[in-house]
Parts: structure tokens; sequence; C-alpha cells
């Protein structure tokens, strides 16, 4: 079985032998030719040129055998295409061009032409299909509803996103409105990944902790259910939220096909609470990337033992690869997977 057909095959509780394996965020600033790039274009600028996008996407995949590649984009392209962009601040963070507090500045968000103005998202898919050809999946990702309104009405990156839990609370008609506008954006931005060839796609929930338990439902995860629901039949949807084992049933229950877990879950405790028919994805501790090759393969082995025989798990960090990452730890994650039997 080649990469791709390894990764579908999880997603439906079907793989055989090894979990295949790709890493959360695999572009990032730990590999030299992606800091080179860097120091030549920005950030942005790399998003949204689709020889760019591509060149970053490719990065990871030249040097390491993952069974997939991860489209190098951004989840803030959605409130951008909306009408509110954004930048990175010089000490750190995000910094959106305005914050969409007030009825005005909700009411200002366009939706109608928004996935039109992604169509550089879709043009780095094609061409990223043509090059990855049949032996490697592509995954698509968008940020889930309630994490993409944190960053627009607190204005940016902030501790605990507190302007978005209060206008949640206090102003709750006003709340239901940014987030309809935000998931009908992201309905059709899904939909232009998978036309354009994506195998897959997740969903980044990141912020999800921040909503009280008894709010989970009504702030976030019936957003991502619309979204499940609309999105194309033969696209399998992974969703990843950092939560804790309380919350793992209620998103299960997103109707999506895989769910990604933060590394601080108990993957082998949550297989047993969780369906069967539900792939799990992850769930190595980021920080291991940054000790040294014997303790990856140490920590990776007794991951992969304990999911021993799960035919749908997907080998993964427990969140995003950091940029203190070493390339031989990553070379050794890699290694291990491969000759894991």
């Amino acid at each position: 079985m080649n990469g791709r057909e390894k990764i579908l095959g999880a997603l439906c509780g079907k793989n055989r032998g090894r979990p295949p394996l790709w890493v959360m965020r695999q572009a990032g600033r730990y590999l030299p030719e992606y800091r080179a790039l860097k120091e030549k274009h920005s950030f942005l600028k790399m998003v949204k040129t689709p020889e760019l996008a591509v060149e970053v996407t490719l990065q990871p995949l030249k040097r390491f055998d993952f069974d997939a590649a991860i489209l190098f984009s951004d989840i803030l392209v959605i409130p951008e295409a909306m009408g509110q962009a954004y930048h990175f601040r010089d000490a750190g963070g995000i910094q959106m061009e305005f914050s969409a507090d007030s009825p005005q500045k909700i009411d200002q968000l366009k939706i109608l032409d928004a996935a039109e103005k992604l169509d550089y998202v879709g043009q780095s898919i094609h061409l990223l299909r043509k090059e990855l050809g049949e032996s490697k999946a592509l995954l698509g990702f968008c940020g889930s509803p309630w994490t993409l309104a944190c960053y627009m009405i607190d204005g940016g990156s902030t501790d605990g996103f507190p302007k978005t839990r209060m206008l949640a609370r206090k102003e709750p008609l006003l709340f239901y409105e940014l987030l309809k506008k935000i998931t009908s954006v992201l309905i059709e931005y899904v939909k232009m990944q998978r036309q354009s060839g994506v195998d897959a796609l997740q969903i980044f929930d990141s912020w999800h902790s921040l909503c009280p338990f008894e709010k989970a439902e009504e702030w976030s995860l019936r957003w991502i259910k619309d979204i499940v629901k609309s999105a194309p039949s033969n696209l399998p949807i992974i969703l990843y939220a950092k939560a804790s084992n309380n919350r793992l049933e209620s998103l299960a229950n997103t109707g999506v096909q895989c769910l990604s877990l933060d590394h601080e879950v108990d993957l082998f405790k949550s297989r047993c609470i969780l369906s069967k028919k539900l792939s799990l994805q992850g769930n190595l501790n980021p920080k291991i990337l940054e000790s040294n090759p014997q303790q990856v393969i140490t920590e990776t082995r007794k991951l992969l033992t304990q999911m021993k025989g799960d035919s749908g798990h997907i080998l993964n960090l427990g969140h995003g690869i950091r940029p203190t990452a070493r390339i031989d730890c990553m070379e050794a994650l890699v290694a291990t997977n491969l000759s894991f039997r």
C-alpha cells in the first residue's frame, strides 16, 4: 500500500500494517530550507502564491518519508477573504485589522464572494495534486468557526480571548450572526478544497477548551456539524480540538471520521471510550522532537505498541511541530514508524 492508500484506509478503519504518518503543520521553521525561503518572501506571500505554497508544502516530503502532505496555508485566510485583513506582530502573534465586536463591524464582513477570493488556495491544491500523483495523500484544512471568531472578535492573539467569551454570553444573537457568516464561507471553502484535489480535510478547533462545557455545543460543535453535513460525502474529515477526556464523545458526535487528540489525552484509553468506527490521530508530545533520537524512538515505540492492531490509527503529534524541533529527531520518528511491525 502506498501512503495515500494507508491514510484513506486508516480514515475508514481499514488500514493494515504500520499506521500511516504525517506531522501536523509539516511546513515549519525547523527546516533550514523553509527559513531560507522565508528570508526572501513574507509568510502571507508564500500562502497566496501557489508556486511558493507548493514548494513549502513539499519541503518536508523531500526530507522525510511521510504518507501525506498538508497544504501550506493559514486558517485566517477566511476572515481576510471576508474583509478582515491580518498581519503578524513584530513581537509575535496575530493582529487583525479591526475587531469584529459590534453589529456594524460584523455586518460589513462579506460572504458572497469570499470563497472566490480564496482561488489561490485551489490553484495550490491543483498543482500539489499533480506533483504528488497517487503515491501520497494531500490534506487540506480550515479553522473552526469558534476558533476563527476568537481572533476576529478579540482582534488578534490574546490570552484567553476575553472579548469573544463576553460577547458570546452578553450578545448571543450577534455572536450567532457572526458564526453563521463564518460557517457559510467555510462550507464553500471545504467544498472547493475537495474539488481541487484534497483527499481529506482537518478542522482545527484549537481554542475549543475555552468554551465552557455547557456552552461547547452552542458556541462550537453545532457549527462544526453544519460544515460536516454540508461537506462532500467522499471527503473524510478529521477534527482536532484541544479538550479533556469528558469532551471526547461530544467531539465524536460531530459526525467526523477521525479525531485528532492532544498529547495530554491518553490515546489508548480514548480508544476504549470511543466507537471503533471512529479513527484516531495522534498523539506524541511535540516536545520529544526537541530531545534526542533515542528518546523519540522509545516514546514512538511505546505509543505504537499501545495502539498495535488498531486499523484506524494515524500516527501524529498531539499538536503542531514547533520551530525548535530537531531534524535528527524527526528522522528517528519516521524510521521508527517505517520499521514497526
